[in-house]
């Protein structure tokens, strides 16, 4: 459920961040969504994989740390 939230989160963050960025160079609100609306999906499920993956090797080796010490 935390990864769930967090990812969730990042997601928001990371729209408009992404909207923003590409308003800034094209200058065109219509593009900037376009861009803005796509790109984060694809971040998004990517940034979930990452912490799977994460998690998977911090309990599977001995004396690592988690990611969230």
């Amino acid at each position: 459920m935390r990864t769930a939230k967090k990812t969730l989160s990042y997601s928001v963050m990371h729209l408009i961040v992404a909207i923003t960025v590409a308003y800034a160079l094209t200058r065109d609100w219509r593009a900037a969504l376009a861009i803005g609306m796509i790109e984060p999906v694809f971040q998004t499920m990517a940034f979930a994989i990452h912490e799977r993956v994460w998690a998977r090797i911090g309990t599977t080796a001995p004396g690592v740390r988690s990611a969230e010490a």
